[in-house]
């Protein structure tokens, strides 16, 4: 019988044992209540006593936590409709009121999270998303920080991760980037030509005071055309290089044709110097001179 009672006290105070032991790992920290009563400071890591039926203790995760922030339908600023979904890095740093000041911090900080995500990016325009997202996670993660600081944790990192656009807006901006890709086509074009222009101009100077370099510039031409392996090669001559043969032979050698004009007027026209308005007459005009038939026999 003795045996017994003592076989069933080892084993409550067994029981007793394994229910007052606790380790903490080296990444969490435990909260400790007594009575209903919260011990001052979080306890850990380590082998810890605990009382059995009077203290309770919750654990408390201590390492970084990723918070994947839902797609959210965002109005902007200039009226329109995003979808947009971040995601928020966090960690405890302060045990007792992670525990104590909010019932669940990790769906409390999500939804700090959505709410200030939207609440942000409907005050802004939708070029300054787009183009401004450093700035705008700053904000998110100081707003966020300071909202969730008194429930003892600190948000180390915001990042705006997709922003969903409307089919007509990204049709819209696709225009506008094609138009905006040949302005800067045209501009410089234009540059271009205004360069070369000036570049012809100075050539002309060149060419103005060193005649024979027309010459040059016309047989490079020439032999430029000719390496294209052409059947037919047109040769201009300019009217200059041949100056030197009138000089010599005189002016009969080349005349000019296009001094040369026939003109052909009728009779019955008018005048150059008459009156337009002035009626024309027209006046018979004489005969030919015709000889007079011959009388002589045998000639008709």
């Amino acid at each position: 019988m003795g045996l017994i009672i003592a076989g069933a006290v080892i084993v409550f105070l067994l029981i007793l044992l394994s229910a007052s032991i606790r380790i903490v790992q080296e990444y969490e920290r435990g909260v400790i209540f007594r009575l209903g009563r919260v011990l001052e400071g979080a306890k850990g890591p380590g082998l810890f006593f605990l009382i059995p039926i009077v203290d309770r203790m919750v654990k408390v995760n201590l390492q970084i936590v990723t918070l994947d922030v839902p797609p959210q339908d965002v109005i902007t600023r200039d009226n329109v409709t995003i979808r947009v979904n971040a995601v928020v890095y966090f960690q405890v740093f302060q045990s007792v009121k992670a525990i104590v000041e909010v019932q669940n911090y990790l769906f409390a900080t999500s939804q700090i999270a959505q709410t200030t995500l939207r609440a942000v990016l409907s005050k802004v325009d939708l070029d300054d998303i787009l183009s401004e997202r450093d700035r705008l996670n700053q904000d998110l993660q100081r707003i966020i920080d300071d909202l969730t600081d008194p429930w003892g944790i600190k948000v180390n990192l915001v990042e705006i991760k997709d922003v969903d656009l409307p089919t007509e807006m990204q049709r819209a901006m696709a225009k506008q980037a094609e138009a905006e890709r040949e302005r800067r086509a045209k501009i410089i074009n234009a540059e271009g030509e205004f360069q070369a222009s000036e570049r012809l101009a100075q050539a002309a100077q060149v060419i103005a005071r060193h005649p024979i370099a027309y010459q040059l510039r016309y047989l490079q031409t020439i032999t430029d055309v000719a390496a294209e392996q052409n059947s037919t090669l047109v040769v201009p001559i300019p009217i200059e290089m041949l100056k030197a043969f009138e000089a010599a032979f005189g002016k009969d050698v080349f005349p000019d044709a296009m001094h040369e004009r026939t003109v052909e007027e009728s009779p019955q026209a008018p005048p150059i110097d008459a009156d337009p308005s002035a009626p024309v007459r027209n006046e018979p005009v004489p005969p030919a001179d015709i000889p007079p038939p011959s009388t002589e026999p045998g000639r008709h």
